[in-house]
């Protein structure tokens, strides 16, 4: 892991979360469930090239008011491309970034298996990733 990667995942957990819903509507209903707030930033979008094709993941952000807790939930597909290739099989990637990110992590976990329409959510580990860097924003 590099000091950057380090740095921004120090205080991190991930969740990887398997939903047919697309984009706005998982966030939608996110924020009303938990009761939040996540906002897309198209400047935050995370550029790929592959055989030279253009790909953007979009990023969702909620920061939490007078706190440097942040949750960034990522797009993990578009289309046929995948963000993170190791984990694939997941839409979207939720990280959060708060004092006690495992459990906080572990609550969230609770919560969105209470969701019909959240077919997995897991914990997952950092160092089975290989592909991080794409996550650094």
């Amino acid at each position: 892991m590099t000091a950057t990667q380090e740095g921004f995942f120090a205080d991190a957990a991930m969740i990887g979360i398997g939903t047919a819903l697309p984009a706005y509507h998982f966030c939608w209903l996110l924020n009303k469930h938990f009761e939040i707030d996540f906002r897309r930033d198209p400047d935050q979008n995370i550029p790929m090239v592959k055989k030279e094709n253009q790909y953007y993941f979009p990023i969702y952000q909620y920061s939490f008011p007078n706190s440097t807790h942040t949750y960034l939930l990522y797009k993990l597909k578009n289309g046929t491309e995948a963000l993170v290739p190791e984990i694939r099989h997941l839409d979207y990637l939720w990280l959060v970034q708060t004092a006690n990110p495992e459990e906080d992590a572990l609550l969230i976990l609770g919560e969105l298996k209470k969701i019909p329409d959240i077919q997995l959510a897991q914990i997952l580990a950092q160092d089975q990733l290989k592909s991080l860097n794409n996550l650094l924003v």
